[in-house]
């Protein structure tokens, strides 16, 4: 209710910059990109799903919270999510006899061979997309809580020997998490948007006049 074009609150700015930025990496603007202006007609699953992703990856930032994306469970959801839409949509714009065209390829003696191969290449896209994301999360968790552990058992030596030993050595493990916190951010942010810029070209083969 309080949307303004003239005067924007803060959190419109930020949902405005998810959304269309100047780096073009907007899902609006991936979608025009890849898939043309009729693309904007996908914002809402894309978005959808790219919003959560972000979110998703970067909840472990508050402490005492896990990523769910940890989880290969959830990247697998999307993906699943994923495939079955540009495949409704291709569906949708050529027809189911249409689309599946698309599969043979347009050669048709060598359609026997490039139907299998395509039917193989569109599925994996769930696997491609799943571990993508998930190793990622997982790596970028775990690199943080192994160095803090690593970074831990000397500050905790050092103060049983020394309280200004300890507070020394203790610098570590107080300042050094926050580079990783930044790297994990990153790492999120990045993750989000290959979950984004993926689904769009994906819809863009999917619905393309040509193929």
């Amino acid at each position: 209710g309080r949307l303004s074009v003239a005067r924007p609150g803060a959190s419109q700015q930020v949902v405005e910059l998810l959304l269309t930025n100047p780096l073009g990496a907007g899902i609006r603007d991936l979608l025009d990109q890849n898939v043309g202006h009729h693309g904007r007609q996908y914002v809402p699953l894309v978005g959808s799903v790219s919003i959560f992703i972000l979110l998703s990856n970067l909840i472990s930032v508050i402490p005492g919270f896990t990523s769910p994306t940890v989880n290969a469970t959830v990247p697998l959801g999307g993906a699943i999510i994923t495939l079955l839409y540009f495949n409704w949509q291709g569906i949708r714009h050529h027809g189911p006899v249409g689309y599946l065209k698309h599969f043979f390829g347009p050669i048709w003696w060598l359609a026997p061979l490039i139907f299998p191969v395509e039917i193989i290449s569109t599925t994996a896209r769930i696997l491609s997309l799943t571990v993508r994301l998930w190793a990622n999360m997982f790596a970028s968790e775990l690199l943080y809580f192994i160095f803090l552990g690593l970074l831990m058992g000397p500050a905790n030596f050092a103060m049983h020997k020394s309280p200004v030993l300890g507070v020394i050595v203790g610098i570590l493990p107080a300042t050094l998490p926050i580079l990783f916190i930044l790297l994990h951010v990153f790492v999120a942010v990045i993750q989000a948007f290959v979950f984004t810029i993926l689904p769009s070209i994906y819809l863009g083969l999917a619905v393309a006049e040509e193929h």
